[in-house]
């Protein structure tokens, strides 16, 4: 198709009516996390761990903060307006954002003192109470900046792991979820006033040996140490929890690599569209939300081609710029769906701002996990919402990508057959006589080969077809 005639398509997809493609049974579900959000004043701390700051959110009224360090301005407040994205999605108001020029964070508050006074007086006439930081702050940038602006400060990290909190539905989930959380607190623990310093075992008085009571001589430990210790040892008992929950996983994936089933995962940015891809491709039924990560849980569903073979399709978690490292190692087991697929169906979504930047984000991440050797299709979906010039451009930039819309299903049928093309193909052929009482071989036939011919006669049904090495072993002794 020449690039006129895909973008008289995309003027016409433009033209249609729009179709409300979100699953409405899952309306109560999505209604429900709506409402949810937090109350001011209610803390969420870790209650096992005592007097150690757990640096939890009250996102009510929020100022965000950005450091513009490279790239073009516009480029920068993208940026800022996704943090307002993640916000928003976390159940805050967001009041007012500021970014600064500087060739690199300032060391000791993120931004310079300059725009620390700045920030102060926007805190004080909005009335925020916290300020969010597009970047990761170290611990002493996070109480320094605290202790200037007198609110809580959290940064674009903190806020990431909050959502995934909010939104993780499934056992594996949450233990993922909780693993990142409790490795990004570790390092930024710290006691308050006295239990810094103060040690445990008890003083057995002036006239005690040494002053200390039994066993509570030499170095002791102090309470914060006693609070890592803790989390060190709740993050053992989740990665065990968490390997547990894989072989489960793995299991499951190893009976369809047995079956030679071939596997297909979405991956993209959050909130392309890659939950209402696998309901138009699948009628799954998955959650459909306006949000980012909206979806945690990977749902994998079994689709049959046109050419009558079988594979899975998995919609999977949803990749941003900067994606904490905590969550990366966390979500190993749920991100393997998409390192052990047999083709990536990259979503980008055609009506962001800055495509481009995303496409690099999760290149990015499919890098990280082992990925990057897997056949990709790029799709652009939203079309219906999109610039026409835009999206040409964009196909245009990724020869062989396809441009759909999985809200009104512009551009599907070609989608499909993309994929039918790009998945491993058997490469042995047979010619067999399958006699009707083994109808189940047939079956498997029609699943994951390729039939050339079928005929049913007297004595079976006369079989040739292309299939793989397991089934042609399993057909040996019909060969005709």
């Amino acid at each position: 198709m020449s690039s006129e005639e895909l973008y008289q398509r995309l003027l016409q997809e433009n033209e249609q009516a729009r179709i409300d493609f979100d699953a409405g049974e899952l309306s109560e579900e999505l209604s429900e996390r709506k409402a949810l959000r937090r109350v001011a004043g209610i803390s969420t701390e870790l209650e096992d761990i005592s007097e150690a700051e757990y640096r939890s959110l009250r996102l009510e009224r929020v100022v965000l903060v950005g450091v513009w360090t490279e790239g073009t301005a516009e480029h920068a407040e993208n940026s800022l307006k996704e943090l307002a994205a993640l916000a928003e999605t976390a159940g805050s108001q967001v009041l007012e954002g500021i970014i600064q020029r500087r060739d690199k964070p300032d060391p000791a508050t993120f931004v310079g003192s300059g725009k620390v006074s700045e920030l102060k007086g926007i805190v004080s006439a909005t009335k925020a109470d916290t300020v969010i930081c597009d970047g990761e702050l170290s611990p002493g940038q996070l109480r320094q900046l605290e202790d200037r602006v007198k609110v809580k400060v959290v940064d674009r990290t903190a806020l990431i792991l909050d959502i995934f909190a909010q939104h993780a539905k499934s056992r594996e989930g949450k233990a993922q979820v909780e693993l990142a959380q409790i490795s990004y607190l570790l390092p930024r623990l710290r006691g308050w006033g006295e239990s810094l310093s103060r040690q445990v075992g008890g003083r057995a008085g002036a006239g005690g040996a040494g002053g200390v009571g039994i066993g509570g001589r030499g170095p002791g430990e102090t309470k914060i140490e006693i609070d890592r210790r803790r989390i060190r040892d709740r993050m053992a008992k989740l990665r065990r929890e968490i390997a547990e929950m894989k072989v489960a996983r793995d299991t499951k994936r190893q009976e369809r690599i047995r079956h030679r089933i071939p596997s297909v995962a979405i991956a993209g940015y959050t909130n392309a569209g890659k939950s209402s891809l696998l309901n138009r491709l699948t009628g799954a039924g998955v959650l459909v939300e306006n949000a980012l990560f909206a979806t945690l849980d990977p749902t994998t569903r079994r689709v049959e081609g046109g050419d009558g073979r079988v594979y899975t399709l998995t919609d999977t978690v949803g990749f941003v710029s900067h994606l904490p490292h905590q969550l990366v190692d966390a979500f190993k087991s749920t991100l393997e769906e998409v390192s052990n697929a047999d083709v990536i169906l990259h979503l980008v979504d055609g009506s962001h701002p800055e495509p481009l930047e995303q496409v690099r984000a999760v290149h990015q991440v499919i890098d990280e996990i082992g990925a990057s050797k897997i056949p990709e299709i790029i799709v652009i979906n939203k079309v219906d919402i999109s610039d026409p010039h835009r999206i040409v451009k964009l196909v245009q930039q990724f020869p062989g990508s396809i441009p759909i819309s999985a809200h009104t299903g512009f551009g599907i049928p070609e989608l499909l057959s993309a994929i039918e093309s790009a998945l491993p193909h058997p490469d042995v052929e047979v010619r067999a006589v399958i006699p009707y009482t083994r109808g189940d071989l047939l079956h498997e036939i029609h699943e994951r080969g390729e039939i050339f011919t079928e005929e049913h006669m007297e004595d079976g049904t006369h079989v040739r077809a292309l299939v793989d090495a397991r089934l042609a072993s399993a057909l040996e002794r019909f060969s005709a």
